[in-house]
C-alpha cells in the first residue's frame, strides 16, 4: 500500500488554490482539508481597515491554522491529504501587515506553534500576475474581499514571489496558471495532475492498459463513426465534468453505511442534476441517443423518474 502523503497547494489570493484542490482530492484518493478563512470574523473589517484590524485578523488566523494543522498531522498518520494553504503563508502575511511592534509579539507565538506542524510532501505554488489575480477574485464576488484594492493584491503576489525564490522546507513544484483553466479545460486538468503526481513519486496521470483483442465488426452493422477532432476536445471536457460531478456525491455516500440517509438533499440533487446534463450533453456530442434508444425504450429522463436500473 502506497505510503500516505500530504500536499499542500499555495499562492495568492485568488489564483485557485482551492479549486485545484477540490478537483485533485477525488483523483489522488486523499482526504481535502481547506482553509476556514471564513470564519475569521475580523476579516471584513480588516479589508476595509488593514491597519486598525491587522493584528486580531492575524492572531485568529494563527490559532485557526494551528488547529487544522494538527487535524492533518492526525490524518496523515494513516491517509493522504491534500490542503489548500500551509502554515507558512501565516508568517508571510504577518510580515506583510503587521508593524514592527505586533510582529514582534506574533513571532514569539508563531515560532512556538510552528514547530509542531505537519510538514507537506509538495507544495504546489501557484503564481499569476496581478491582473490575472484581480479578474479571479472579481469573478468569485465574495463581498468582504469587494473593498480589497489593486496596490495590496500586487504586494500579496510579489511577497509570495519573494518566499517562494529562496523556499526549500519541502520539495516544491511551482506552475504558471494564467495560461491554464483546469475548471473548463480537461487537458490542462491532466497536466497538473500528471505533474503532482510526477513530483510525489506516485505514478503518471495515465496508466497503461493492458493489451485486449480488438473486437470482430458484424458485416451486417455500419462502422463505428469518428468524433470530429474539435467536437473529441468538447466530449472528454463534458466527459470530466460529469466526473466531477459524481466525485462529490462520493464522499456523502461514505459517510454514511445506509447510503443517502441524513445527507443533505439539496447536495445530492445538485450533483445528480449535475452529471446527468453532462452525460446527456456528451452523448449528443458523440452522436448516441440516449434520450430515445432504440426498441422503444423509456429514455434517460424517464427510466431516472421512475428509478428503473435495468
Amino acid at each position: 500500500m502506497p505510503r500516505p502523503f500530504f500536499l499542500a497547494i499555495e499562492g495568492p489570493i485568488g489564483v485557485g488554490k482551492t479549486t485545484l484542490a477540490r478537483l485533485l482530492q477525488p483523483r489522488l484518493g486523499s482526504q481535502l482539508v481547506l482553509e476556514a478563512f471564513d470564519e475569521n470574523p475580523f476579516l471584513g473589517n480588516f479589508y476595509a481597515d488593514r491597519a486598525r484590524y491587522a493584528f486580531q485578523t492575524q492572531m485568529f488566523f494563527l490559532l485557526s491554522r494551528y488547529r487544522q494543522q494538527q487535524s492533518i498531522l492526525s490524518l496523515t498518520r494513516d491517509e493522504s491529504v491534500i490542503s489548500d494553504y500551509t502554515f507558512g503563508k501565516d508568517s508571510l502575511f504577518a510580515r506583510l501587515n503587521l508593524d514592527v511592534e505586533e510582529l514582534k509579539i506574533y513571532r514569539r507565538l508563531y515560532n512556538v506553534l510552528e514547530e509542531q506542524v505537519a510538514r507537506p510532501d509538495l507544495v504546489v505554488y501557484l503564481r499569476a500576475d496581478t491582473d490575472a489575480l484581480i479578474a479571479r477574485i472579481a469573478a468569485r464576488d465574495r463581498s468582504y474581499e469587494r473593498k480589497m484594492d489593486r496596490e495590496y493584491v500586487a504586494s500579496v503576489e510579489a511577497a509570495y514571489a519573494r518566499y517562494f525564490s529562496h523556499y526549500t522546507s519541502t520539495p516544491l513544484l511551482t506552475i504558471d496558471t494564467e495560461d491554464l483553466n483546469v475548471v473548463r479545460d480537461a487537458t490542462a486538468l491532466a497536466f497538473v495532475e500528471d505533474e503532482v503526481r510526477r513530483a510525489l513519486g506516485i505514478g503518471g496521470y495515465q496508466q497503461a492498459l493492458p493489451a485486449m483483442e480488438r473486437p470482430q465488426v458484424r458485416k451486417d452493422r455500419p462502422p463505428p463513426r469518428r468524433i470530429a477532432e474539435g467536437k473529441s476536445r468538447e466530449a472528454l471536457d463534458t466527459f470530466m465534468r460529469a466526473n466531477e460531478a459524481m466525485a462529490r456525491l462520493g464522499p456523502l455516500l461514505a459517510a454514511d453505511p445506509g447510503g443517502l440517509a441524513g445527507q443533505p438533499t439539496s447536495i445530492l440533487q445538485e450533483s445528480l442534476k449535475d452529471a446527468m446534463e453532462c452525460l446527456i450533453l456528451l452523448a449528443k456530442r458523440v452522436g448516441v441517443d440516449i434520450e430515445q434508444p432504440p426498441g422503444s425504450r423509456a429514455s434517460v429522463r424517464e427510466r431516472a423518474a421512475n428509478g428503473m436500473t435495468g
